[in-house]
């Protein structure tokens, strides 16, 4: 019997005013792909950023459990440090800091371990062969003069670095040529496993041709108006969203 993981249960979230989640209701469990699709504006970013509690999404009503205990509420710290993880679509850059020390700074925050810098080092490096980056890039500032695909890569390094329990990938296949798409998705069969869970946020279906999907959700005007297997998401590259409009 699976685990049950996430649960967010009638959630209504506004932003700048403008109400954007309508009563979302989704239920993700351990061992589980999920993939919210929809088109712009439907409220699938929304999404992502009110299970962290980004300020800037107000959470007019609804409950989020993760573990069965009730994270609505939580600041988005806590929330990381619970196990959740969100790659961002347009990742920040940050001068100064390499990428070495951001994600020896990261772990060390979430797990509350003492970092051993070899060990982790050498942990870089094989993740970093397995997603073909560029060892040299661990010492360089992070994301800064990396191109967009180097940037989504680091995305999926981070990822696989922290191994959170659940990942939520915000269009991280946005922008990428076939090749980066298909190094993202290697890197999440490396991190899926039965014990955590994966939720995809996209617009197109590039991204799951190499993947095993369990469920896709469809989110139009800030609803899910329709839940169902990988074939829903072959349904709507072919014939788009205008049926559901």
């Amino acid at each position: 019997m699976k685990k049950e993981l996430l649960k967010i249960e009638d959630l209504h979230v506004s932003a700048e005013n403008k109400e954007i989640l309508k009563g979302i209701n989704l239920k993700i469990n351990k061992g589980e792909i999920h993939v919210i699709m929809g088109p712009n504006g439907s409220g699938k970013t929304t999404t992502a950023n009110a299970i962290l509690n980004n300020p800037a999404y107000i959470k007019q009503s609804g409950k989020i459990m993760f573990e069965s205990e009730d994270i609505t509420n939580l600041s988005t710290d806590e929330i990381a440090r619970k196990g959740i993880f969100m790659s961002f679509q347009l990742p920040e850059e940050i001068p100064g800091v390499s990428v070495t020390n951001f994600l020896k700074y990261a772990k060390n925050k979430i797990t509350g371990e003492p970092v051993k810098i070899f060990a982790f080092k050498e942990e870089l490096k094989k993740y970093m062969e397995e997603l073909n980056m560029n060892s040299k890039n661990m010492e360089r500032s992070l994301n800064v003069g990396f191109s967009g695909g180097e940037k989504k890569k680091n995305e999926i390094l981070q990822m696989l670095v922290l191994n959170p329990k659940l990942a939520i990938l915000d269009e991280t296949d946005s922008g990428l040529d076939v090749d980066a798409i298909k190094t993202v998705s290697k890197g999440i069969q490396m991190f899926k496993n039965e014990n955590n869970a994966v939720l995809i946020i996209t617009h197109n279906t590039k991204i799951l041709n190499s993947l095993k999907v369990d469920y896709v959700h469809v989110l139009v005007d800030g609803k899910i108006i329709k839940t169902g297997s990988q074939e829903l998401a072959e349904e709507i590259e072919e014939n788009g969203y205008s049926q559901y409009k």
